[in-house]
């Protein structure tokens, strides 16, 4: 796909036929109506870009770029944004707007409907798309993690695994204190298909190859991989590669802020991802879906959540006041898998149940638990989703509290 294919958020959108307009730093702190300090912190948190001409005594800033800036803030003080006042800190890496969140100024829906994921983090890392790539790991950061966590229990869940696998690489890069641009970059490509290696396949003649989605699935599934199912891998793995402020992602910025390395700052999120309401929502929505088809219908369990003062999971997003376009996409693809169809049908029959008092719409956390359950594989000891450990290695947003979900139909899914 070509990039210019696909419209610009707002913000971003070039003036046509305008040429390049720059403004000094009081120019800029005016228009801003903050100090100039401030106007050097926008630009240390990737907010606004600055340049020095040649000759000239101070910084100048692009024009269309400060006034996007301005736009936004008013919008965010008056209330507009749909944020709630809620801790935000914009960055160029995405945008969540009007039922819609954008990678770098591309619509995520559409750029995960045509790209691998690996093309998607390579876009978001460095702005370019480069088609085609595939993120391999090093024989002996895999030796280490996998001996590492084969050491662990039986019943360790998925994030258990991911976290001690990072840290086992960690040991075998020696490189791992470089923090300049691009060491952070390499690490990023082979800590993720690492950190897949790391994780047991499922069927022990799988070989390792192709894109990272189909690693992950023999990581997932015991049954052949089929192009629908990976196609849904695949696309999960680019819409959740980022969501802006996620709490797992003020994790990693706080310690990379403190200049820890990014086998550390994956370690921090990988830690956060276990909460209730973030990673684990995943889990809890399973245990629901299976509940509601051990029942044959939504309204008996509905009924003992609610009784229990529990909120039903899954539904309803603070940052989507209409519907989740994550679980749009996705649930659209899931149709196209039969094995899903139960899952599905169940899924349907919480929200229209929930919905009777109370309008909600499913979020991406309900993207796993729909998935067809691996073979074999007894549905009470899968109720843990496989977080996507993808995300964390090149993830540099910060982090937005969401708090609960709408309506209170659910806990708030912050990935």
């Amino acid at each position: 796909m070509r990039m210019d294919t696909v419209a610009p958020m707002r913000d971003q959108e070039p003036a046509p036929g305008h040429p390049e307009r720059r403004l000094s730093t009081k120019e800029t702190a005016e228009l801003l109506g903050v100090k100039p300090d401030t106007v050097y912190a926008y630009v240390s948190r990737g907010q606004l870009s600055s340049r020095r001409e040649p000759g000239g005594r101070g910084s100048t800033f692009d024009a269309q770029e400060v006034e996007a800036l301005a736009r936004r803030n008013r919008r965010e003080s008056s209330g507009s944004s749909g944020s709630g006042g809620e801790l935000s800190v914009r960055t160029r890496i995405t945008l969540i707007e009007k039922d819609r969140y954008y990678f770098r100024g591309v619509d995520a829906t559409e750029l995960a409907a045509r790209h691998s994921y690996e093309e998607i983090a390579e876009w978001l890392w460095t702005g370019e798309l480069r088609p085609g790539i595939t993120f391999t790991a090093p024989k002996a950061a895999v030796a280490v993690a996998r001996r590492a966590v084969d050491a662990l229990p039986e019943h360790a869940g998925p994030t258990d695994r991911l976290r001690v696998a990072a840290i086992a690489a960690a040991t075998a890069d020696p490189l791992r204190f470089d923090l300049s641009e691009d060491a952070v970059l390499g690490t990023a490509r082979i800590l993720i298909p690492t950190l897949v290696a790391a994780l047991p396949p499922v069927r022990r003649t799988h070989r390792d190859e192709g894109p990272l989605a189909h690693r992950l699935w023999a990581r997932l599934s015991g049954r052949p991989a089929d192009d629908a199912s990976l196609r849904f891998l695949d696309t999960a793995l680019g819409l959740l590669v980022d969501h802006d402020l996620a709490a797992s992602t003020l994790a990693v910025r706080v310690a990379a802020s403190a200049r820890a390395h990014a086998y550390a700052a994956v370690s921090s999120g990988l830690g956060v991802l276990e909460g209730p309401l973030h990673g684990a929502a995943s889990g809890l929505a399973h245990r629901l879906l299976l509940d509601v088809l051990d029942q044959g219908t939504a309204a008996p369990v509905v009924a003992d959540e609610l009784r229990s003062g529990r909120r039903i999971p899954g539904l309803g997003h603070r940052l989507y006041p209409g519907e989740d376009p994550r679980a749009r996409a996705l649930f659209a693809l899931l149709e196209e898998i039969p094995d899903a169809a139960p899952a599905l049908a169940a899924a349907r029959d919480i929200v229209a149940t929930t919905a009777r008092h109370t309008p909600c719409t499913p979020t991406s956390t309900w993207r796993s638990p729909c998935s067809p359950s691996p073979p074999g594989c007894p549905p009470r000891q899968a109720r843990q989703s496989s977080p996507s450990p993808v995300r964390r290695a090149g993830s540099r947003t910060p982090w937005r509290s969401t708090g609960s979900a709408r309506c209170g139909c659910g806990p708030a899914v912050t990935t």
